[in-house]
């Protein structure tokens, strides 16, 4: 089943938890950090597209590329509430995406690269990232670790109750396969008759990653490791990390 199909029309409500400003902040103050002030970036599962526009309004040029029509459906229809038409957005699996040219950095938020189960796709998409970067263009993207799959998802259940809707979250971490998968039942209110809620299911798909994973496949793919942090910050990565940022540069063009 696909991820974020009857999700997509709630998801902004669910993730009212997630800091989108401030992770927004800290992602222009690295692009920043590494002399991309301005120009075209892409942003990688840019789901409905609230990074994206926070990043378009600090002045880059922005395109969204997402695999979900629904999602972007709802990042097409904020545009349009906000009238703005400055954002590209693009219905593309991260696996095989294509632009039109090269730019100057690619971001991926929200463990957007975990739902890449396949250590040979995941090293695809670095590859394709390398390919379309500007000479020594940036790549930044994070990704939840084995610690929080396996200490703080686990076998749980998560319930949240709004006006709106509802969910339930069963979770199961395979710490052989390092998979981690979770159970979404959705209780949503019927627009045109509020006293129904219609239910929808969908199973998620994550993959767990090691740091020291994630820095072969980059060099596999050709692109150059810069470093890591501790979520969004500037503290290193630990054993008890739950999210790690990674740094990464184009490697190659420049030596053509």
């Amino acid at each position: 089943m696909e991820a974020y199909s009857s999700f997509a029309q709630v998801y902004d409500l669910f993730m009212d938890n997630v800091p989108y400003e401030e992770w927004s902040r800290y992602l222009i103050s690295l692009l920043k950090e590494y002399q991309v002030t301005d120009g075209t970036v892409v942003e990688l599962g840019c789901g409905t597209g609230k990074m994206t526009r926070l990043l378009a309004d600090a002045g880059y040029d922005m395109v969204g590329v997402d695999n979900s029509a629904e999602m972007l459906e709802i990042a097409g229809e904020r545009q349009e509430e906000e009238e703005r038409n400055d954002i590209l957005y693009l219905l593309q699996d991260m696996r095989e995406f294509e632009l039109y040219g090269t730019v100057r950095a690619v971001i991926s938020a929200c463990d957007s690269v975990n739902y890449i189960t396949d250590d040979e796709d995941l090293t695809e998409v670095f590859r394709l990232v390398n390919n379309y970067l500007d000479p020594e263009g940036l790549f930044v993207f994070d990704f939840n670790t084995e610690y929080k799959y396996r200490e703080i998802l686990g076998e749980q259940t998560i319930a949240e109750d709004r006006e709106e809707c509802s969910f339930i979250w069963d979770n199961y971490y395979d710490e052989d396969e390092r998979i981690n998968e979770y159970e979404l039942t959705l209780f949503v209110r019927d627009e045109e008759q509020p006293q129904l809620y219609r239910k929808y299911q969908e199973e998620h798909f994550q993959r767990a990653y090691t740091l020291e994973q994630i820095r072969h496949m980059l060099t596999e793919a050709g692109l150059e490791y810069v470093t890591a942090y501790d979520d969004y910050t500037k503290e290193s990565p630990h054993d008890r990390s739950e999210r790690i940022c990674v740094v990464a540069r184009e490697h190659g063009k420049g030596l053509a």
